[in-house]
């Protein structure tokens, strides 16, 4: 085994991962303020992608410009999300609720063909200079931009959370429901605040990765069951652990297609996460935060 091939696979493998952590950070944020899985999560990083490409391809934006610009539209996507199409139904049964994410999904699918059609689009790069060489391996500088965005996007969420008023609520929201409505706390306002964020990481993560993977209208769907993956692997619920199951499922992906197949990559990934279901049910890393209806 050639060490600059495995750093290679590795630096790869930390790439796809940061995607996939941020696709199940993205999911955590749904889920710990609604209990629901958004299935329409995948959707939101496709569009994040494509309106990139729209903003410099189309309207002839700067290219920081354009990728900055659709976290604002997907998040009002996500907010939008809330208010027709869940607050509606939030007295219905959780199933009834998450197979209308899946409705979403399909739906936001479908609109994006007819807008965009069935091609992929190019974006170039962030920074237009040579790879970097590391241990033998190339690095290609659009991968340090996904790893840095992904770190900078975990951090200041998890400053958001930490400290500011709007996210202690969602906080308080999420652990408790009816305390927060009975302290003053708007607790519909909080989850649509929670739709309109996971569409603003899904579109980061779009954004960051469309230089790398040409977006087109189905990219959402595979991105979301890795990243719903990667949110169970680690514990969903758990932003830590949505970064450590992102990094596992990355990596068991680039290492599997690297030495085994690349046609065994999926398996192997979704292998692991049964093992760890079965061995391990509630992921890698307990959720401390109980969702409690009293």
């Amino acid at each position: 085994m050639e060490w600059s091939a495995l750093v290679q696979y590795v630096l790869t493998g930390i790439t796809q991962g940061a995607i996939y952590a941020l696709l199940a950070v993205g999911f955590n944020l749904v889920y710990s303020a609604t209990g629901i899985i958004n299935f329409a999560q995948g959707e939101f990083v496709m569009l994040g992608g494509m309106l990139a490409v729209t903003c410099y391809s189309f309207l002839h934006l700067p290219l920081w410009l354009s990728a900055i610009l659709p976290i604002g539209v997907v998040m009002l996507v996500g907010a939008g999300i809330h208010q027709l199409a869940i607050r509606p139904l939030r007295h219905a049964h959780l199933v009834t609720l998450i197979m209308a994410t899946v409705g979403l999904s399909v739906a936001l699918r479908g609109l994006a063909k007819v807008l965009w059609g069935a091609d992929s689009y190019p974006l170039p790069a962030f920074s237009n200079v040579d790879p970097v060489a590391l241990a033998g391996a190339s690095v290609d500088p659009q991968s340090l931009w996904v790893m840095g965005v992904a770190a900078v996007t975990g951090t200041a969420l998890t400053l958001f959370f930490r400290y500011s008023l709007t996210g202690r609520a969602m906080t308080a929201c999420a652990a408790r429901p009816l305390a927060a409505c009975l302290a003053g706390i708007r607790v519909e306002r909080m989850n649509m605040w929670a739709f309109a964020l996971a569409g603003g990481v899904g579109a980061i993560a779009g954004a960051v990765l469309a230089p790398i993977a040409l977006p087109s209208f189905d990219v959402g769907t595979s991105l979301a069951l890795k990243g719903f993956c990667a949110a169970i692997l680690g514990g969903i619920g758990n932003n830590a652990g949505a970064l450590l199951g992102g990094l596992l499922v990355g990596l068991l992906e680039s290492l599997g297609a690297g030495y085994i197949s690349s046609g065994y990559k999926d398996a192997i990934a979704f292998l692991v996460l049964l093992i760890v279901l079965v061995l391990r049910p509630q992921g890698l890393l307990n959720v401390t935060m109980r969702r409690d209806e009293s």
